[in-house]
């Protein structure tokens, strides 16, 4: 085999068996080393950006990471605004970066840049192949990083000529140790917090999020320590919906969130930094907690969150309180007339697939729809965790590939979804059962929030300018319908809960542009 052909081989051997791809003229023989390899499936993407997010959508739905495959540091670059999303979600993922060979680097060709450098801006662990005998372990250990610790993301730089020299058998997986669990002294530390009579905040994120019981164990701690019980504002998925406990997220405008938090006298932190501000603002704070406020770091991002939960639990005693699960509502009157978002929120709720994803992007004009949603059938929230816009509608990719047999259901605003737009052809080429829904109000709505916010209070024509999407306007559409995706508008409730239902049946891909101008 040659060193393309390990590589894809370690990663087979390895479990990594999707690779995102987005190749250029230095990835060639690793293409040809997937198509010579039954093992892994190959998506092709037609921007570096839908490659990324879309690994980053697999991982959080599989917990293993899928490849990416980009072409030299442009291809890396063009797919860093979502790595560095799925560094703050601490997704697993492994790119593959081609390279100039070894030899034709000194002559500075045109596509030559310092790769590594790119890498390791977003990456928990970058390297170089030196030799085609060697590209197999390097492989491997980019598996075992990828897994290690909260999960992050490996790059390996492949030289064209490790990828086309000879190499040595595929690589075995040296297994990453286990997750660690928070000390005994640390659970203790929170046990006597939680009795001392101070108003407590339980601040869950992470792996609890994900986890049933977990969360069910947040509930009875909340439940017997009078605390209460909240999620980061963003988070790489949360399990949710009629049945299951229901926690709020800090919110995002800075007024909000420090009026809900400015009583609590603790706060205890369970996979989950302490929550500060999005942005400076004048006037206003960034750490959003009181400042006397104690924190206690009951489990670090990358520890067992769920099992210092359950021991919390065991020792305050808690164990036998009933957890508050949420009612499923899924009889939400949808206003008729011009489309809202409380309509399109309702009639989502009401008609969302049991077990179902939802990627949400929908910023501004998408909140009523993940308040509403909150309360539907069980099943996973995928939020933008790092606030780099454009991965809605290619996280979807990944979703689904992770998990054909769950619908999956994109809330999408409409001026980050044409960052990445080209995630359409990929959801008609690869037959993805996904309904895009597009928030379509012609604007930036949430710059024109940020305007106010930071002080610009009499926008003139060209600040208002720069956040408008008209002038042309966006048919979206139309532009599904061109890249095979079945396209349909909706401008009143009726329509909206009529086209929602019957794309919900119809298999394969969806979009329903929802048209939010009015308001």
């Amino acid at each position: 085999m040659n060193g393309a052909e390990t590589l894809v081989q370690t990663l087979v051997d390895s479990g990594v068996t999707v690779c995102f791809a987005n190749p250029g003229t230095s990835e060639m023989h690793f293409v040809g080393a997937l198509d010579g390899n039954p093992g892994i499936r190959c998506v092709l993407c037609l921007f570096e950006g839908v490659a990324s997010a879309a690994a980053d959508g697999y991982a959080r739905m599989t917990g293993a990471p899928a490849a990416t495959l980009l072409h030299l540091g442009p291809g890396l670059a063009n797919a860093g605004a979502n790595l560095h999303n799925a560094m703050r979600a601490a997704s697993p993922l492994i790119n593959i970066v081609g390279d100039h060979a070894t030899y034709h680097r000194y002559l500075d060709a045109p596509l030559t840049s310092d790769i590594e450098g790119l890498a390791r801006t977003w990456s928990a662990w970058t390297r170089t192949a030196r030799d085609a005998r060697m590209v197999a372990g390097d492989a491997a250990e980019a598996v075992r990083r990828a897994y290690e610790g909260r999960g992050g993301i490996s790059t390996l730089i492949l030289p064209a000529d490790t990828a086309w020299g000879a190499g040595q058998d595929a690589a075995m997986l040296s297994q990453p140790p286990p997750v660690p669990i928070p000390s005994s002294a640390c659970i203790e530390n929170a046990v006597a917090m939680l009795r001392n009579g101070k108003r407590t905040l339980l601040l869950v994120g992470g792996r609890a999020l994900r986890s049933a019981d977990a969360l069910d164990d947040a509930d009875r701690i909340a439940q017997a320590a009078d605390a209460d019980l909240l999620a980061p504002n963003s988070n790489a998925r949360m399990d949710r919906g009629g049945g299951r406990v229901s926690i709020s997220r800090v919110p995002y405008v800075v007024d909000e969130a420090t009026d809900m938090l400015k009583g609590f006298n603790q706060c205890i932190c369970v996979e989950a930094d302490t929550p500060v501000a999005f942005f400076a603002y004048p006037g206003k704070p960034g750490h959003l907690l009181a400042p006397d406020c104690e924190i206690h770091v009951l489990a670090h991002p990358g520890e067992d969150g769920p099992a210092a939960l359950a021991k919390l639990c065991s020792l305050l005693g808690s164990g036998h309180i009933e957890p508050r699960h949420a009612a499923r509502e899924s009889n939400r009157p949808v206003p008729p007339g011009a489309l809202s978002p409380v309509a399109l929120g309702n009639a989502l709720a009401n008609r969302l697939p049991e077990n179902s994803i939802i990627c949400d992007e929908g910023l501004t004009a998408g909140m009523a729809a993940t308040a509403a949603t909150a309360t539907a059938a069980p099943h996973s929230l995928l939020q933008l965790t790092g606030g780099a816009i454009g991965i809605g509608l290619p996280m979807a990719i990944g979703a689904a590939v992770a998990c054909p047999g769950r619908k999956v259901i994109v809330l999408q605003a409409d001026g980050s979804g044409m960052y990445t737009n080209q995630a359409l052809w990929t959801y008609a080429r690869e037959k993805l059962d996904i309904v895009a829904i597009v928030l379509s109000n012609g604007s930036y709505a949430s710059l024109r929030r940020e305007l106010h916010n930071v002080g610009v209070l009499n926008p003139g024509p060209k600040a208002l300018g720069m956040t408008s999407l008209g002038d042309p306007d966006i048919d979206w559409a139309l532009m599904a319908r061109s890249m095979g995706v079945h396209g349909e508008k909706a401008e009143t409730g009726e329509a909206f809960d009529r086209l929602l239902a019957e794309a919900l049946d119809r298999s394969g891909p969806s979009l329903i542009e929802a048209n939010l101008s009015s308001l």
